[in-house]
Order: structure tokens, then sequence, then C-alpha cells
């Protein structure tokens, strides 16, 4: 497709998303327009209108006969999306979601590799630890992209970096390999800061935090929650997480003052 997909993203803005990808079907060859509508799906999932997406991949399905392995590949990964994924709400992805959303998944997984389409290989990957939520199997998952990632030669899987390091992070420290989860945070903040993005360097730098909280080193960890308030502070903003993470670090230290002042911080950002 000559159309870098990528480029017409804004995950954090769906609806003005929707308007760049509709503003290109009218031209668009019949099978890059298979490949628009299903990021238009897309952008109604992450709005948490699972029905309108369906209906749209519905029609996608409907026209998949000739199409790419390009389009195959994506079809199958948003309608796992619309069934399972980080916009569901955690009651809503029942054990029947759950398998619907690994036939899909597992679908694209075997068609994008075998068709060399390897960033949409990662995806799914990286899709399937919502699928399988066991400690064990989000490890596996976590480790099978980045093995896939590196292994790579198309330039546009190393985007994933960040990403899988972060999840893979994730998982050592819930299944309390605490070491090794901060080296996956911080390969995740190298790639972060390669990427050159403010929103994802803060969120690594966040996760980093976190995890030496768990670890037991309070101190460090408030001085790089305080960096983020700051920065926050001085574009404006408000931060839950960091507001969260600096209450539960002071009552860590016996502080109950500035616990709560953070507590009500936290309370008024809502």
């Amino acid at each position: 497709m000559a159309i870098n997909i990528l480029d017409l993203w804004d995950f954090s803005q769906p609806a003005q998303s929707e308007e760049r990808f509709n503003s290109l079907l009218s031209n668009a060859r019949p099978n890059d327009q298979l490949i628009l509508k299903t990021q238009i799906a897309r952008t109604y999932g992450l709005r948490k209108d699972f029905k309108r997406a369906r209906e749209i991949l519905t029609d996608v399905l409907l026209q998949l006969t000739n199409a790419s392995a390009e389009a195959v590949v994506r079809f199958h990964l948003e309608w796992g999306r619309t069934l399972c994924s980080t916009a569901h709400a955690p009651e809503s992805m029942t054990q029947i979601a759950r398998e619907e959303a690994r036939r899909h998944y597992l679908k694209a997984i075997d068609l994008a590799k075998r068709k060399q389409l390897d960033y949409l290989a990662i995806d799914a990957m990286h899709m399937m630890t919502l699928v399988d939520t066991e400690p064990e199997d989000q490890l596996k998952w976590n480790q099978e992209a980045i093995a896939y990632m590196e292994a790579s030669t198309q330039a546009d899987s190393m985007l994933w970096e960040g990403s899988l390091r972060n999840n893979l992070g994730y998982a050592l420290n819930l299944a309390g390999r605490l070491d090794e989860a901060m080296e996956q945070f911080e390969l995740a903040l190298a790639a972060r800061e390669k990427q050159g993005k403010t929103k994802p360097i803060r969120i690594a730098h966040w996760m980093i935090a976190w995890n030496l909280f768990a670890m037991g080193k309070i101190d460090e960890a408030l001085s790089i929650q305080h960096v983020l308030e700051h920065e926050y502070d001085a574009e404006g903003e408000r931060d839950l997480y960091v507001y969260e993470q600096l209450e539960l670090l002071y009552r860590a230290k016996g502080d109950e003052e500035k616990a709560e002042f953070y507590a009500q911080k936290h309370r008024d950002a809502w």
C-alpha cells in the first residue's frame, strides 16, 4: 500500500484518525479500501463502540475473497480487538470472547508470518497477552514477540521495541522477578528515547519508578515521580498515575501529611 497507515494514526485521537482514513477511501484501490476500513473499525473500538466496529468489519469480510494478505491479517487483528483489548472492561472479556479473539489473533499471526508481514505478526502476538492472562503465558508471548522482532530485517518491526519491553517488564514484575523487570524497563526507556516522543518517554520513566517501589527503593522512585510531576505542572497538565504513586510512596515512608496531599490532588484530577 502506498499509504503509510502508521502515519495516519493518532491513537489518542481516534475520531480525527477516522477522518483521515475516510478522506482517502474514495480514491483508494479496492484492496486499499479494505485496509482503510479495518482501521476505521479500529477507531470505533478505541471509542468503545465495538458494535459499530464489527459492522464495518463484517462489510470487509464479505470482500476478503480476493484481498491481499495484509488486508486479511488486518481484518483478523481488528476483529480480535473488538472482543479482547485494553479498551474493554475486564468483566466484558469473557472466556467465550477470549476464545474467539484467540482464533482471530492466531490466524493473524500465522498468515502474517507466512507472508513476512513482521510488524503485523508482532502486533497480533502482543495482543495475545490479553487472551492468555496467566503470568507464564504472558511471559511466553512477550518473549516470543521480542525474539521475532529482533530476528526481523524489516525496519518497522523495531517500532514495537518500547511497547514489548515495557510489557515484558510488567509481566516479570508480576512474577516477582524485579531485577529482570528493571532491565526490560530500562531497555524500553532507551527505545522510547530513540523515537523521541515525550509521552511514551514519561511512561517509561513512570514504569521504572513503579518497579523501584516494588524493589523497596522508595527514595529513588520518589525522585522520578517528582520529576514527572514537575514536567506535567510546567505544561499545565495533571497525571493521575503520578499522584497515585506519590501518595503510596509517602505512605510507605510514613509521611501521612504528604500522602494525603497527593491523595487530594489525585481526587481533584478526576
